[in-house]
């Protein structure tokens, strides 16, 4: 096996975390033009091909190209590095998984991003969604101290009671010791 120049391990490490950042931003177009490339930079025999190629059947699928996902989740079954073969299995069982049918009220539909403009005003940030600010409490003021002479503090007898069922008590396992 014929390992690539260093450049283009270097431009096809590039294009593999471009295509992460733009799969991460649901930018699935982009992110498969990224991988596609990348698997041609580094020949998809080596660990870092297979790598890439692994997240380009998550990016094909996530673009609607299912057939092409498994196709290439196929081929990578029979990969030379062991971790992207099993790795292709577990995805491809996935991906080949029967559909099951859910209700739409229990689905959140999540849109497809890629077709906004980077320079567009609305404002997608988390800031956006932020519970308003609440007002600051001011703490309840501490309730004024008890006065003593108010309350009963004869000895109820409770206190000569306990000590002596203990004395009793240790008294008794000594004696039997």
């Amino acid at each position: 096996m014929t390992r690539p120049p260093s450049d283009k391990i270097t431009q096809a490490e590039a294009l593999f975390a471009a295509g992460q950042i733009a799969f991460e931003r649901g930018n699935y177009k982009d992110a498969v033009l990224a991988f596609e490339e990348g698997t041609r930079l580094t020949g998809g025999a080596t660990f870092l091909g297979g790598t890439i190629q692994l997240w380009l059947m998550n990016a094909y699928s996530a673009a609607g190209r299912l057939p092409d996902a498994i196709a290439l989740g196929e081929k990578l079954t029979k990969h030379p590095d062991l971790d992207v073969r099993k790795q292709s299995k577990r995805v491809l069982e996935i991906l080949q998984a029967p559909q099951l049918s859910r209700r739409t009220d229990w689905l959140t539909p999540i849109p497809d991003l890629s077709d906004l403009d980077e320079n567009n005003d609305t404002d997608f940030t988390l800031r956006k969604y932020d519970p308003p600010a609440k007002p600051k409490r001011t703490p309840p003021p501490e309730p004024p101290p008890e006065d003593l002479s108010q309350m009963n503090t004869s000895d109820n007898g409770f206190l000569w009671a306990a000590i002596a069922v203990i004395l009793l008590t240790l008294g008794s396992l000594w004696w039997l010791a």
